[in-house]
């Protein structure tokens, strides 16, 4: 190879979908190159052909459903479609690497991460010692910026944070200086200061390692701020290509601007009328975890320290905050999912903090959550409609007017009627969160939690199903917790905004207060670090 060769060139490439789908082909000539130090940045929404294509480099394809039916695709000038598996395995690696969306499931959950990064030394460098390796897996922890990496390296991927996994399945990924890192989704799931750390270490570390980086991704936040190459996909075919400065500024294919207008900006509701008395109030609330750390030392913490708070009818209340802040716990806590060490919550004035038995299983007819995962939250073996008429019929309504409110529903999520049949994997991602919704309603509940209901969506979808949420609560009249880590989300659906860290809220009020005239430090630091936020500010002004 020259140094002005690409080291990944794809041409052409077409990937065949099985027989009676709405298309023929996953992946329909398409040609992308990446070059050394270069990030191209590959986006599009959900079905459009970018993780296939991404499956195709690395050659993960399931061949029984999905074949390569034309193009080339060249490593370093070497065609990997035609590669036997031996070669497959040499390569993988050595010369390509692949970081994966979710961190939790890609790691062995029952080895320790060191042990994790140190295997994939042993396998493909199978003549090092044990000294060197070890020496290795702390150089790689240390390169990614991971603390005390000596210690963590004997920690297990569940008592790491979201951010410090990634930065593990990063580190295994540079391990033998791969020429080729394939990131799929790598930031969707964290935070926005983590977020942040993650898209500065790919730039640092493509200088050091003199890598190219395919991404994945559909945030264009994220190619505002690392993408040097953009290429546009939809329904298996290249629209658009070019600089991201050319491709976003003045986009020239209408999907490519449908989906630029999708992105969420800072926009605010109108401030609400101040109510009179709260549906739900949280007094000094707090919350510590126990437990037994990696190396055997007891551990305690804090997860929520003396929150108060409260959500008026037909409110939204938006928690924002980094991983680890407390958010998601202080949403169990108020489904009674975790039970406080102190403090009170009052739904309709009365004390819910100590309830149990039948009396906790009355409250949360009342009080409903949307999770994170649509597709782990539905039962798989299930039917939509089965989904959808337990919990009324467990409440004492008739099956037949439970199907009859399920069908109701579905109307008012915007899906068919008949689709009540179908199996949860029959769905799109957007869809199943619709279903989700409609479980949520179901109920007939004053309030919904909502635990980052929109962040596993594409731009696209994520808009549709804020726009429903808003739709239904203008029709139905819930109010809502509303807990993302999106800073550009929640001023969009949020009435006003409690802002966590360490457990605390360290400010709240109305939304476009807290983001336009943030009072915090910690508020600041995480405006600052919003993808593409300080270009937007500069825009408005």
């Amino acid at each position: 190879m020259t140094a002005s060769e690409p080291i990944l060139r794809i041409e052409a490439l077409s990937v065949a979908l099985p027989d009676g789908l709405d298309r023929t082909h996953a992946v329909h000539d398409v040609s992308i190159e990446v070059h050394r130090r270069q990030i191209v940045c590959l986006v599009g929404e959900s079905g459009s052909g970018k993780s296939v294509t991404a499956a195709a480099v690395m050659r993960l394809l399931p061949e029984k459903t999905l074949r390569i039916t034309g193009g080339t695709i060249r490593l370093e000038g070497e065609d990997i479609a035609a590669a036997d598996p031996a070669r497959l395995c040499a390569l993988r690696g050595n010369r390509m690497a692949m970081i994966f969306q979710e961190p939790l499931t890609a790691l062995n959950p029952v080895m320790r991460v060191g042990d994790q990064i140190a295997e994939v030394l042993r396998i493909h460098r199978p003549g090092t010692g044990r000294a060197q390796v070890e020496a290795r897996v702390v150089e790689l922890m240390t390169d990614v910026h991971l603390p005390d990496p000596g210690r963590l390296a004997k920690a297990y991927p569940h008592q790491l944070s979201g951010g410090q996994r990634q930065r593990v399945m990063i580190a295994m990924a540079l391990a033998l200086e791969p020429a080729l890192i394939v990131a799929d989704e790598p930031t969707t799931a964290l935070d926005v200061t983590t977020q942040a750390q993650i898209l500065r270490l790919f730039r640092e570390l493509l200088t050091k390692h003199d890598s190219g980086v395919l991404m994945i991704t559909h945030d264009f936040g994220v190619v505002a701020d690392v993408a040097d190459h953009v290429v546009v996909m939809r329904q298996g075919e290249v629209v658009e290509r070019g600089a991201p400065g050319e491709v976003l500024r003045a986009p020239k294919h209408p999907y490519t601007r449908a989906l630029i207008d999708a992105v969420p900006r800072f926009r605010y509701r109108p401030e609400p009328e101040p109510a009179r008395e709260a549906v739900l109030s949280v007094e000094a609330l707090s919350l510590t975890y126990r437990s037994t750390g990696f190396l055997g030392a007891r551990r305690e913490t804090r997860a929520l320290d003396a929150v108060s708070l409260s959500l008026a009818p037909g409110e939204t209340l938006g928690i924002v905050g980094e991983s680890g802040s407390g958010k998601t716990s202080l949403a169990k806590t108020l489904l009674r999912f975790e039970t406080p060490d102190s403090g009170r919550i009052l739904f309709q004035g009365q004390d819910i903090s100590r309830l149990a038995g039948a009396a906790l299983r009355e409250m949360r007819r009342h009080i409903q959550m949307i999770f994170q995962d649509p597709y782990k939250s539905l039962n798989p073996r299930r039917r939509i409609g089965q989904s959808l008429v337990e919990g009324p019929v467990q409440h004492g309504l008739s099956r037949g007017d439970a199907t009859r409110r399920a069908a109701d529903l579905m109307d008012l999520v915007g899906l068919r009627r008949d689709a009540l049949d179908r199996f949860p994997h029959e769905f799109s991602g957007g869809q199943r969160q619709r279903i989700c919704i409609a479980r949520a309603l179901a109920m007939e509940p004053a309030v919904i939690v909502a635990d980052e209901a929109v962040s596993a969506l594409d731009v696209s979808v994520q808009a549709q199903v804020l726009q429903l949420l808003e739709d239904l609560q203008r029709r139905i009249g819930f109010a809502m917790i509303f807990v993302t880590h999106d800073l550009r989300v929640a001023s969009n659906i949020c009435d006003r905004v409690a802002v966590m860290q360490r457990g605390r809220i360290v400010e709240i009020g109305p939304a476009q207060r807290v983001f336009e005239a943030p009072e915090d430090p910690y508020t600041r630091e995480l405006l600052a670090a919003v993808p593409g936020f300080a270009r937007e500010v500069a825009a408005v002004a």
